[in-house]
């Protein structure tokens, strides 16, 4: 047990600390089960939020320093592309097929308007130094 004042604050802080990091950890790793469990169904909607909720938890982690910021990124891409592998669920819609380019009518461009003139934003005067601090006389003998 420590004695000094200090160090036995830093045991109180760094025990804070520890359960805040098995919070943060806890609620990761149960994300992340919730996201296995639901690239198993076929609901591509529980997979789409269950995607959403695991990076968000990175995110956090990553934000309190529990995790370093490259293994959060290389975590939320693995779940990405698993999340893809698994019934084509992604975050975003679905692109469409590309269709043939349409011929386009000629447009005639839009003429722009001037922009109006701004005037100049009027500078304020450098603020004034106080008079340096009058000296006293030398010794008096």
């Amino acid at each position: 047990m420590p004695i000094i004042k200090s160090a036995k604050k830093r045991v109180k802080v760094a025990n804070k600390a520890a359960i805040r990091n098995s919070k943060t950890k806890r609620s990761l790793k149960s994300a992340i089960k919730a996201f296995g469990k639901a690239l198993t169904t076929t609901d591509k909607k529980k997979a789409v939020k269950a995607l959403d909720k695991v990076q968000s938890e990175l995110d956090k982690a990553g934000k309190k320093g529990v995790l370093h910021k490259n293994k959060v990124a290389r975590k939320k891409s693995q779940a990405a592309r698993a999340a893809k592998a698994s019934a084509g669920v992604t975050k975003t819609a679905t692109p469409k097929a590309k269709t043939a380019p349409k011929a386009k009518a000629a447009v005639k461009p839009a003429v722009k308007k001037a922009a109006p003139a701004k005037k100049p934003v009027a500078k304020k005067a450098p603020a004034k130094k106080a008079a340096p601090a009058k000296k006293t006389a030398a010794k008096k003998k």
